[in-house]
């Protein structure tokens, strides 16, 4: 499909050398003709106007037309009188066709984690806020801005952060970021540059994402184990990290929350190695039959990194995100975000800032705890109804849980054989270190993106493979 150029006359690199002892209108033909048979311009692509181009390369408009009439002779151009000049259909002989793939069937269900439900985005508040942001934008915020992020957004996020998940958040000490990778990439990078080797992480974690941050970090990792009262201190202990990445609201991915006692030990831990905690708190927002739990880094702001993002509570294509950084930390994450792409867009930061401010923010997230909760209960119901013996855990907040499958079953197994039947699940094991390899057949059941039918479906189709 030709591209469809908008305004009078789209823009067409042509090069004049006047010193030449090739003739003027012989090298717009060449150049043109050039560009057809290269693919520079497409069959049914539009061409300037005679008068324009002649404008615009400094020559006469006959001369221009002189070129369109040996063009269209050759047959590269189609004129009409009346429409524009276009590339002909005939001028070059379209490419072999390349057979594609035939499609992939449309799944039933996909049980994806780590997914919002991306239908229930709230677009007409999103453009509300950025016609908002736009028109009391002053024009000198279009210059490249501070690089740790807008003052308005660091603001209004450090008083959310303190407001709603109990931080010890300052407006001077907030990094702005694109997204939680960044965001980790950033910590790392500044914890390097204080002498930091080792980063330990939860185990099951995310041992690829971490492994590849650390590495540009020049770190090694070491996994901890988790248990039920989430990451084991003692263990951490032993490993001689300086680091740790931990997911204490909502452990991802088996849905522990961090007992009260096992924080304490690891704010202790961190105070008597002179260690860093990094915490990510990826989907606290969203808690359904437990009481809220407050950040980590509310209990020791010198010690702990909180890295928080909306691609869970809004969607992930927005890529914003937070860093709360200790005081030793703040230079080196700001110097590091310079170095990498001198700041996030303003116009976005400013209107997220708008709709956290306006409380349309807090008025979707309202919104979706109740979307979230009812796929959760249909969950629940699909698999006591069609995999009794299958055991839920992680179900206090977030938009997963894990489904510990029978003692016959094997994970990939499973996985295979719920994809023919076109219901899209996931193993636990691919968030497990190779040091792990306990806790047997776990699924990771993402219901964020599955509205309640498909939920009910999935499960009715797959029931019996879960069971063993």
């Amino acid at each position: 499909m030709p591209l469809e150029w908008s305004g009078l006359s789209p823009e067409l690199l042509l090069t004049l050398d006047r010193e030449s002892t090739e003739g003027l209108r012989t090298q717009m033909e060449r150049q043109i003709r050039d560009a057809i048979r290269a693919g520079r311009l497409e069959v049914g692509e539009r061409l300037p106007s005679s008068r324009e181009l002649a404008r615009r390369i400094g020559v006469s408009r006959g001369l221009v037309q002189d070129c369109y009439a040996q063009l269209q002779a050759e047959g590269y151009l189609s004129t009409r009188v009346g429409a524009a000049t276009t590339v002909a259909a005939r001028a070059c002989p379209p490419p072999a066709p390349t057979p594609a793939p035939p499609p992939a069937p449309r799944l039933i269900a996909d049980f994806r984690s780590g997914v919002p439900d991306l239908a229930s985005f709230p677009l007409a508040d999103w453009l509300w806020a950025m016609r908002e942001a736009g028109r009391a934008l002053p024009t000198a915020a279009l210059d490249y801005g501070e690089p740790h992020g807008s003052p308005v957004l660091r603001e209004v996020v450090a008083g959310y952060q303190r407001r709603v998940r109990a931080a010890a958040a300052d407006p001077e000490r907030t990094v702005v970021c694109s997204g939680y990778a960044q965001g980790l990439a950033l910590a790392l990078r500044a914890l390097a540059a204080q002498g930091v080797r080792t980063l330990a992480y939860e185990d099951p974690g995310a041992p690829v994402a971490t492994s590849v941050a650390a590495a540009h970090a020049r770190m090694t990792v070491v996994p901890v184990p988790v248990d039920a009262d989430g990451v084991d201190v003692r263990a951490l202990e032993r490993t001689g990290a300086r680091a740790v990445l931990v997911t204490p609201a909502h452990q991802w991915p088996t849905g522990v929350v961090m007992a009260a006692e096992r924080r304490r030990a690891l704010i202790a831990w961190a105070q008597r190695r002179d260690a860093f905690v990094i915490e990510d708190d990826y989907d606290a927002e969203f808690r359904y039959d437990r009481e809220p739990v407050g950040s980590l880094q509310g209990l020791a702001a010198d010690r702990v990194v909180a890295i928080g993002t909306v691609s869970k509570s809004l969607a992930p294509a927005l890529r914003l995100g937070w860093l709360l950084c200790p005081p030793a930390l703040v230079e080196s994450v700001v110097a590091f975000k310079v170095a990498d792409d001198r700041g996030s867009p303003t116009l976005d930061q400013v209107a997220l800032a708008r709709l956290i401010a306006s409380g349309r923010y807090d008025r979707h997230l309202r919104r979706m705890r109740t979307v979230y909760a009812s796929r959760r209960a249909t969950l629940v119901e699909a698999l006591a109804a069609h995999a009794p013996g299958v055991r839920l855990t992680g179900l206090a907040a977030g938009f997963h849980a894990v489904a510990h499958l029978g003692s016959g079953c094997d994970e990939e197994q499973v996985v295979a054989a719920a994809r023919a039947r076109r219901v899209g699940l996931y193993g636990m094991s691919a968030n497990r270190s190779v040091l792990a390899g306990i806790g047997g057949a776990r699924l990771v059941l993402g219901f964020g993106n599955v509205s309640e039918r498909a939920v009910a479906d999935g499960v009715a189709v797959v029931g019996d493979l879960l069971t063993g």
